[in-house]
């Protein structure tokens, strides 16, 4: 449940949404793909509403859920074509895009594997590709580095940090250290209330982290 919680993201922001087990993030990631349909307030992407006018809306969206599920006897071209044609392109803007996200996501190397043979580190980019499909202005990650080994944590976040310019990304996580490598700028949630929201610096190592604890320390007494 979340209470009054309100902010705005524009292209070219990482928006990270910080908070413990249970402070409402995976909720207000479901309001905002249409999965939950909200008791009050409203929530727009790209000027529509994602109730009233959710079709548009999703359009404008690319998710990555924390744990997605494909289809495990599907090759990648085949996911990926699927996908795209779901999402509503035709058939030849359904090739050129699987192309183009399979290049992105360096996925040529897999693309003719069934999605249920391949790593933990494969299928997120599998699911990244399906999210980038159509070029959305707006990404949602949910927990992106579960599950990853360092390596893939790494080029995760030059990824992000390579969408970031051209698009507007949302990202879910629990781990401090995370959402300072990831985000431009954080929105703290504890037990569904907005407790601020502030800039992450590189150059202010650990300043999320001590506001975190300040912020959130007096709502666990």
């Amino acid at each position: 449940m979340l209470d009054d919680v309100s902010f705005t993201l524009d292209r070219g922001e990482v928006l990270g949404l910080l908070g413990p087990n249970g402070a409402g993030k995976s909720t207000c990631l479901r309001l905002l793909t249409g999965y939950l349909v909200p008791a009050a307030g409203r929530a727009d992407i790209g000027g529509h509403d994602v109730r009233q006018d959710g079709q548009a809306a999703r359009r404008l969206l690319g998710f990555v859920p924390e744990d997605t599920t494909l289809y495990p006897h599907l090759t990648v071209d085949e996911t990926l074509l699927l996908f795209g044609r779901l999402r509503g392109l035709d058939e030849v803007a359904a090739r050129r895009e699987r192309d183009r996200v399979c290049v992105r996501l360096g996925l040529g190397e897999v693309r003719r594997r069934n999605v249920g043979k391949l790593s933990r580190g494969f299928r997120q980019r599998v699911a990244i590709a399906l999210a980038l499909q159509g070029d959305p202005p707006l990404l949602v990650l949910d927990e992106p580095t579960n599950g990853l080994d360092p390596w893939q944590i790494l080029e995760l976040r030059e990824l992000v940090a390579e969408l970031a310019p051209t698009h507007a990304i949302l990202v879910t996580s629990h781990v401090l250290a995370e959402i300072e490598r990831l985000a431009t700028r954080a929105l703290i949630l504890h037990h569904g209330r907005l407790l601020g929201s502030r800039a992450v610096s590189r150059d202010e190592p650990g300043a999320l982290e001590r506001e975190f604890l300040a912020m959130t320390a007096p709502a666990r007494h």
